[in-house]
Formats: C-alpha cells, sequence, structure tokens
C-alpha cells in the first residue's frame, strides 16, 4: 500500500476501518504531509488509545473471573441490586453468568456508564451471557422487613432462578444467606469484576424500565427521571400530592417530606 497514491478520503476511511496498522504504513502516515492525513492519523490514534483503555480495563476487572475460570470455575454468577435508596418502587437484584470468550468494551458500573451505553451492554449481555435472572422486592416487602434484608431476598432469588446453578458467586459487598454455592464478597465489586458489572447494567436497566412504566401510571413524581430518589421535584410532588401506592412508607421522607416540620 502506498499512502502517497491515496486521496485523503481513502486514508481516513481505511484508517476508521482498521484497528492496527504495520509499522511501515504508520511511517509514511506520519511522513504524508497533507493536513487531512494528519487529522485523519490523529483521529486514529484517539480511536487506538480509546481502544486499549477498553481493553485494559476489561482486563483488569476481569481478574477474579479469569482466577476463578483457571481453577475449573466455569460458571461465575455475577450479584448487584439496584435501587436500595429512591423513596419509591422496588428494589431490583441481577444474577449474570459470562461466558470465558466473552468480551463487552465499556462494560463498568452501570453508575459510570451513560443511559445509552447501558441500553447497548443490556442487549449483548442478554444475547450473549450464559445465563441471566433477576429479582425483585417491591415497596411492601421494603417495608415489611427493612431495604436490607429485602435486597438479600431478592438477590437469593435471583441465583436460585438461574437456568445453569453456579459454582461460585461474586457478590457486590454482601454475602447472601440461603445459597449453597461459595460466595466472594466484593467491596465496590461493579466496579471490579466484570460478572457483577454485567449484574448491575441488568438490574439499572430492568429497574429504569418499571420507574418509567411506573411513572405513566403515577403521573406527577417525576419517576421517569429521577427513578423514585429523592429530587427537589420528586420532595416537591410528595409535599403536593402525597405518596403514591409505590412509595415506601418505612423511609424518612414519605410520609413527612424533607423540610416539612
Amino acid at each position: 500500500m502506498n499512502i502517497h497514491k491515496m486521496s485523503i478520503k481513502e486514508i481516513k476511511d481505511y484508517l476508521l476501518s482498521c484497528e492496527g496498522i504495520s509499522a511501515e504504513l504508520e511511517k509514511q502516515i506520519q511522513a504524508d504531509t497533507r493536513s487531512g492525513v494528519e487529522a485523519a492519523y490523529k483521529l486514529w490514534l484517539r480511536k487506538k488509545e480509546k481502544t486499549e483503555q477498553l481493553y485494559t480495563l476489561w482486563h483488569e476487572m476481569s481478574a477474579y473471573e479469569r482466577g476463578l475460570w483457571s481453577r475449573g470455575h466455569s460458571y461465575i454468577a455475577g450479584v448487584d441490586e439496584v435501587g436500595r435508596g429512591p423513596l419509591a418502587g422496588p428494589v431490583v437484584t441481577a444474577a449474570v453468568i459470562l461466558p470465558e470468550t466473552i468480551y463487552l468494551p465499556g462494560l463498568n458500573d452501570s453508575k459510570k456508564v451513560s443511559p445509552a451505553k447501558r441500553e447497548e451492554l443490556y442487549k449483548q449481555i442478554r444475547e450473549n451471557a450464559i445465563a441471566v435472572s433477576v429479582g425483585i422486592s417491591d415497596h411492601h416487602l421494603i417495608d415489611t422487613i427493612n431495604i436490607y434484608q429485602a435486597t438479600l431476598r431478592a438477590m437469593s432469588s435471583a441465583v436460585h432462578n438461574l437456568p445453569v446453578a453456579p459454582t461460585v458467586l461474586l457478590n457486590d459487598a454482601v454475602t447472601i444467606p440461603g445459597v449453597p454455592m461459595r460466595q466472594i464478597p466484593i467491596i465496590g465489586g461493579d466496579a471490579k469484576s466484570i460478572s457483577i458489572a454485567a449484574a448491575s447494567i441488568i438490574a439499572k436497566v430492568e429497574r429504569d424500565r418499571m420507574m418509567a412504566e411506573y411513572d405513566q401510571v403515577y403521573p406527577g413524581y417525576g419517576f421517569s427521571r429521577n427513578m423514585g430518589y429523592g429530587t427537589a421535584e420528586h420532595l416537591d410532588a410528595l409535599k403536593v400530592l402525597g405518596p403514591s401506592p409505590i412509595h415506601r412508607r418505612s423511609f424518612a421522607g414519605v410520609l413527612q417530606p424533607a423540610g416539612e416540620t
């Protein structure tokens, strides 16, 4: 390939279509004095750097899994929750078993991923995971046994409902009672384990979709925007409308919103 015989558009299209180029070709591009070629090369370098960063993150976040896979654990389930803090709606948990061969660039703690990227990752996880299961504890159970116990019960449900039985669990910070397999609680696990991160993505998207539906049933609280968290908009609505049927009565701020006496 002779760069000097190619148009700027041809060079740009070529660079955008490939992940790597030979040292000789890169030397030709660097020697090309056309400003358009220089711009295309800089764009390719940024793309390459981003690709390398994503792979490095994946490598770091898959350390727990690689260690367990190497010891014969083919079915590792990551377990996480979303929705412990909101004033309304359920707490949603997920358990996900990923195959050893999977690579999902950009997978991370759901709180660190944009809504559009979460939807993309959600689809990829659903299509490629060995198994995915969701557990839900509604506002009634949360008010009855408290949010922590309700979360553990939803996690247990997610694990038991997996169509493939895991041999080990990677959990975000907690130990789940009533499950027979080995558990490894990891503090901040949704940013340290690809399995837990995948579970956080599934749980987050599932719960967000539920809250968007609740927004249609119980308008005025902004559930599709705040997902039940105690934003200023939400607290103002509580003062005017009072709690909806899905509000957690045991949570401070629901029956007496913050700021009232």
